[in-house]
């Protein structure tokens, strides 16, 4: 599981380093081998350990392709999935059609979402938190999923 969030500084050719807490469990769930793909919703990435990624991509790649929003849900996830490997320094090549699409440039936040992550630029991810913690203090409903959760 992946959690937490790590300010990462990314390099001129597009390289991050997996914060060590991450690469002994990336090594052996998946031999370091990662699929970034974007999010349709939030300008920013998932990437996903390449064993997590290819149940998804199949799921997704089952869906329907009569019906148009799956057939652009699976030209978007599936059509801009990245392969990418931890290389012995334990860091991740971002390829440059995925750096242009979530804005990434030097300061990064990796978010641990479980069985992913999600990659953030800085600024980007410091606004959209404030947004959602502005939007979590004003508005007192809690989903009917989350009524049986105790914190």
């Amino acid at each position: 599981m992946f959690r937490g969030n790590n300010e990462i500084n990314m390099d001129a050719k597009g390289r991050m380093a997996i914060p060590a807490r991450y690469r002994d469990a990336l090594m052996h769930q998946c031999g370091g081998q990662l699929i970034a793909t974007i999010d349709i919703q939030d300008k920013n990435l998932f990437i996903y350990p390449l064993p997590e990624w290819e149940k998804i991509e199949s799921e997704i790649a089952s869906l329907p392709t009569f019906n148009p929003a799956t057939r652009r849900l699976q030209r978007l996830l599936i059509g801009h999935a990245r392969e990418m490997e931890l290389d012995p320094q334990g860091r991740v090549l971002i390829p440059p059609e995925l750096r242009s699409y979530a804005d990434l440039d030097k300061k990064v936040m990796l978010v641990g979402q479980g069985r992913r992550f999600e990659l953030w630029d800085l600024d980007s991810w410091s606004n959209q938190r404030d947004v959602w913690l502005e939007q979590a203090a004003g508005d007192l409903a809690i989903p009917d999923e989350m009524q049986s959760l105790s914190l």
